[in-house]
């Protein structure tokens, strides 16, 4: 079967024009007119290759829209960057949990709106030029505006989950001075423009087209959209829909979910060594593969705890939550196998060297956060980030890394269903969907439950299954709980490492405090500001009333 294998296409058009009868030919010399785009399929066909490469912009590994270039789970108990200055994959996250007051319409590093919108006009620009001077057939006309709706649908999600309601654009009558719409008419957008992709585009490309945006897709990202706008049963029905299709099934090995160009992958962004490429090995690297990189950021203690043994059962932690330190080792091996996949410990092995993560270790070293500006490989909380990263890539410092960009994977569907049938109160076909998931890593699955203690199951899935893929931050501000349901409450909360001094056979491991002050969640922050640059502009908008 096709995946969405989204080679990004840069494309320099020229054409020279010639008409020997014109005196003077006004037709630019530098690009193709919309009349001559929409004359050729192929051009066309270019055209709209230039919008697939959005989906590299919201994802983890590029992500410059995403929260300036950092994993959105700094934002939350399950990651901690380690430098204590400002910047990309540096500190930009310590500086929003710390002090929230920092979003403003001024100053927001998880604003996007101005070159969303750009985006969107330039969507919304080919769909005028298709409604108005396709020469094509019906068929290939709806092909063309269904993969642009999708990507339209997408862009407006990237708002919708920032804001609720903004301004709709569909087509190209910009109206300077214009209000935003409701939530619920943003929402009702982005549904109309995924039911008509879902509607014309096929279940799979033939071999000239392999890499475009299938039904499968669609109806997957609608599952995960209809999430956001409490469309339960729109949710369910779009998970329905992936399923019908049993053109998808789960990776065999955790570790394989997420690295796309398998059954699992629903929709996915691929890049190249030679580019487009990107650096994610580079800044999140372990000490002693190379000098003076890498170790941006890390998972936290916080996050080792909630994994499960690999029996199913609870591990007790108390004997390590000690400032004194205990020379007993913790339960790392006995862990179910996503931690296995996802975390690197003191002494697992990782490209073939046994790391330790320790004080004045040379493979993998322990930093104490604040200490340094930057960690320069070291880790503050005693662990690194396993997931998502290429184990194969030995030369950090001479070849980028080009590990393939998952932006849809059927086990999300599955938690997206789950959680939509809680909603719908139909807890036994939730439990079903778990069932699935933790199968596959030959977990138990608890049976009966619902209420409170279903829900507490589906966000445990989640926050695991689908860690530093950018979900978790992402679902605790749409349940509204990030203000007050983090473990033990976020608002004064700090986050937790392993500082482990010694030596192999002679380690002491000892609980410390990685942030050395607490952190806040400001709850006017669930909506995110319109950003002052639209608020000069346009006398019709009105600021959201968070923010007034």
């Amino acid at each position: 079967m096709k995946k969405i294998n989204i080679y990004p296409i840069i494309v320099l058009l020229m054409i020279f024009a010639y008409e020997c009868d014109d005196f003077i030919d006004t037709t630019p010399t530098d690009r193709i007119s919309d009349k001559l785009v929409w004359k050729d399929v192929n051009t066309a066909t270019l055209y709209c290759n230039t919008f697939l490469a959005y989906i590299d912009r919201y994802g983890v590994f590029s992500s410059p829209s995403q929260f300036n270039g950092n994993l959105t789970e700094g934002l939350t108990e399950t990651f901690k960057y380690g430098s204590t200055v400002s910047g990309s994959r540096a500190g930009d996250a310590n500086m929003v949990v710390f002090n929230p007051e920092r979003i403003e319409p001024d100053q927001n590093l998880l604003n996007v709106w101005g070159v969303t919108y750009e985006r969107i006009r330039r969507v919304n620009e080919f769909l005028v030029g298709l409604y108005e001077l396709s020469t094509f057939d019906e068929t290939t006309n709806n092909l063309f505006e269904g993969q642009a709706r999708f990507i339209r649908a997408y862009l407006y999600f990237q708002l919708a989950k920032r804001h609720g309601g903004v301004i709709l654009y569909t087509d190209m009558n910009l109206v300077k001075d214009k209000n935003r719409s409701s939530a619920e008419e943003t929402w009702d957008l982005i549904e109309s423009d995924l039911d008509f992709a879902a509607s014309v585009l096929p279940e799979e490309w033939d071999a000239a087209n392999y890499g475009r945006v299938t039904k499968g897709a669609v109806y997957a990202f609608k599952s995960r959209a209809m999430l956001y706008a409490e469309r339960w049963q729109s949710a369910k029905d779009a998970a329905d829909e992936v399923f019908n299709l049993k053109k998808y099934e789960l990776a065999g090995k955790y570790e394989d979910s997420w690295k796309g160009g398998n059954k699992e992958s629903i929709l996915e962004y691929n890049y190249l060594v030679t580019g487009p490429n990107h650096n994610f090995d580079n800044a999140y690297a372990t000490y002693g593969e190379a000098v003076d990189i890498g170790g941006a950021g890390a998972p936290t203690q916080e996050m080792v705890e909630a994994y499960e043994k690999s029996d199913g059962t609870t591990v007790d932690w108390t004997p390590w939550h000690t400032g004194e330190g205990t020379t007993l080792r913790p339960p790392y091996e006995d862990l179910e196998p996503r931690f296995q996949a996802t975390v690197i410990y003191n002494g697992s092995t990782w490209q073939g060297k046994k790391m330790e993560n320790s004080v004045g270790g040379t493979s993998g070293a322990y930093l104490e956060y604040g200490t340094e500006t930057y960690p320069k490989g070291k880790t503050t909380t005693g662990y690194y980030l396993r997931k998502l990263r290429d184990e194969s890539l030995t030369q950090i410092t001479v070849y980028a890394s080009s590990q393939t960009w998952v932006e849809i994977r059927l086990a999300e569907v599955y938690l997206n269903r789950a959680e939509a049938l809680y909603r719908l109160s139909k807890p036994g076909d939730a439990l079903k969907d778990l069932k699935v998931i933790r199968d596959r890593v030959n977990l138990p699955t608890a049976t009966g439950l619902t209420g409170d203690a279903l829900f507490e199951a589906i966000k445990h899935e989640r926050k695991i299954e689908l860690s530093y893929e950018g979900h978790l931050y992402w679902d605790m501000r749409r349940w509204r709980l990030a203000d007050k349901n983090y473990p033990e409450g976020y608002n004064n909360y700090r986050v937790h490492g392993m500082k482990i001094t010694g030596t192999e056979g002679n380690y002491t491991y000892q609980y410390v405090d990685c942030d050395k002050q607490n952190r806040k969640f400001l709850s006017k922050t669930y909506v995110l500001p319109i950003p002052n640059t639209e608020l000069n502009n346009n006398s019709a908008i009105e600021q959201y009333d968070e923010w007034k």
